[in-house]
């Protein structure tokens, strides 16, 4: 479950970043050249997506990295990375991938209470 976890985490900030990198594109474009009506409006809490469009990829990566020798920590990463998400984008066709990738990582991690090794998180 380790490695399950690990793996869909790293993917869900992979394809997070991606997500990013258009939310925060698009709003410091918009931001640059003025907003089109009807075709580009600016978002309504700037500072906020971009905020998460940095911060959730980067949570995921690192509680990807982390599931396999501290599961707890990694599952929480992992589970606050989804938050993020959805806090910051939304649950559309584009996120949904790495939410889904995220949360299911960090339920899996959480759930690793018996690993191989001799460290227990409970």
């Amino acid at each position: 479950m380790r490695n399950a976890a690990l793996v869909l985490g790293i993917i869900a900030g992979i394809i997070g970043m991606m997500v990013g990198f258009a939310g925060y594109g698009y709003s410091t474009a918009v931001e640059q050249f003025g907003e089109i009506e009807g075709l580009a409006e600016q978002v309504d809490h700037v500072t906020q997506l971009r905020i998460f469009a940095v911060l959730s990829p980067m949570l995921a990566i690192a509680g990807g990295a982390m599931a396999r020798s501290r599961a707890l920590w990694g599952g929480v990463l992992l589970l606050a990375s989804a938050a993020g998400m959805y806090v910051g984008f939304g649950f559309n066709v584009f996120t949904l991938f790495p939410i889904c990738f995220a949360g299911l990582a960090g339920v899996l991690a959480i759930a690793a209470g018996k690993p191989d090794e001799p460290k227990a998180h409970f």
